[in-house]
């Protein structure tokens, strides 16, 4: 009975995912998708978005998270200014079953001061997947977004400081 338990689960997540080739969004614009940050609010991305730029650090899995964080220690050490926000991107409906439970993972591994820049999507994580494609699910999809939502920058290969400084071009004036 356990073995059928078992290969059940594995059935259920390895079945709610899907391969996605990478896509090449640069001047394409950000499609309209709905999440819940940390703090428990909904958020409209990108319309609920005011700066002239925003920067997406777009995770797949659990193991992004590393690469957000070079992302994120490096834009802190450049002294970037731009609104960012972390995106956890989760398709298919098991972890939409788990979702509580995964925020709440969440909630306790990150600081509370920092839970508004944090917005999960559960719903329309399939289609930001379709989107940017989900190839190489470990490194994050980093999207600089102008303020009428358009992709003025977008890099899937992890963290660079070539990378990190083509971003900053986009910011200086």
């Amino acid at each position: 009975m356990r073995v059928f338990f078992l290969a059940l689960l594995v059935l259920i997540v390895t079945g709610c995912s899907s391969t996605y080739s990478n896509q090449q969004i640069t001047g394409k614009t950000f499609p309209s998708v709905t999440g819940q940050n940390l703090e428990k609010k909904q958020v409209r991305i990108p319309k609920d978005f005011n700066g002239d730029f925003t920067l997406l650090l777009v995770g797949y899995k659990q193991n992004s998270q590393f690469d957000i964080d070079r992302w994120l220690i490096g834009l802190d050490m450049t002294e970037t200014t731009v609104d960012v926000y972390e995106i956890p991107t989760i398709q298919g409906l098991f972890p939409r079953m788990f979702s509580t439970m995964i925020d709440n993972g969440m909630r306790k591994g990150i600081p509370k001061d920092l839970w508004k820049g944090v917005i999960t999507v559960y719903e329309d994580g399939e289609k930001v997947q379709i989107f940017t494609g989900n190839e190489n699910p470990n490194n994050a999809r980093v999207l600089l977004l102008d303020k009428n939502g358009i992709i003025v920058y977008f890099y899937d290969e992890g963290f660079s400081v070539a990378a990190l400084n083509q971003v900053k071009s986009f910011l200086t004036p």
